[in-house]
């Protein structure tokens, strides 16, 4: 599954089923394993060809969507075709553009999670995408969102939503997507430019948000946040 930040929202990608079974129905993209593959190499094959993105290299830290695996699911059921184990991974990239549908897949949308989730209240523009997702999918993107929810806790995630160069403001509204909460914007500020490691100024400044120029940061080298952001009880 993929995550992106749209619109100030947590969405994710999402197809619309042209075939049997559940054709119609909206679903999470993925696809099967090649002979000749391991999971990393098709799940990062799987995301270049539903967003145009390489995953992140990890070593070299060139730049790309954050990919991981999540969860294995099963179930015979699953599939009313034939016995499926599905190995579920998470992409998390910033802002991304309209997807273009393909395979069996009659449209592709970002949805945003609520309306996918059926939590929450929908636009009018999202209310079609307000039902149950197919297959399993539902419970898989509500895995996957909560470990996005977690895990920009305890490390340097929230930033993967974010361009190379970004300013407090908008890893700010990262942080309000995911969490789906309001933060104050003072004692944000105050959090992550304390946080050792987590942003490096980047020696620019911004007016793209409008208003006084703002300095621009990038993601510094700690993947582990001390102290935690923890996101506030609702």
């Amino acid at each position: 599954m993929v995550l992106t930040v749209r619109r100030h929202a947590l969405c994710a990608l999402a197809v619309r089923r042209g075939e049997e079974p559940y054709k119609g129905m909206w679903a999470l993209p993925g696809g099967f394993v090649r002979a000749d593959e391991d999971l990393a190499t098709a799940a990062a094959r799987e995301l270049a060809e539903e967003t145009g993105l390489r995953a992140h290299d990890q070593e070299s830290r060139s730049p790309g969507a954050h990919l991981e695996q999540l969860a294995t699911y099963g179930d015979p059921g699953r599939d009313p075709r034939m016995r499926v184990v599905s190995v579920a991974h998470l992409a998390l990239a910033p802002d991304l553009p309209s997807p273009t549908a393909g395979g069996d897949a009659r449209s592709a949308r970002w949805a945003p999670v609520e309306a996918l989730l059926g939590t929450g209240e929908a636009s009018a523009q999202d209310s079609e995408s307000r039902s149950p997702l197919a297959f399993d999918h539902g419970e898989i993107l509500a895995a996957g969102v909560e470990r996005a929810r977690s895990k920009i806790e305890y490390s340097s995630l929230a930033t993967a939503f974010c361009p190379p160069e970004f300013t407090v403001g908008e890893l700010r509204r990262v942080y309000e997507a995911v969490w789906g909460v309001v933060l104050d914007p003072r004692n944000f500020h105050r959090k992550v430019t304390g946080t050792p490691g987590f942003l490096v100024p980047s020696g620019g400044t911004t007016t793209r948000q409008g208003g006084r120029p703002a300095q621009l940061f990038r993601a510094g080298g700690a993947t582990l946040l001390n102290p935690p952001m923890l996101r506030p009880e609702v």
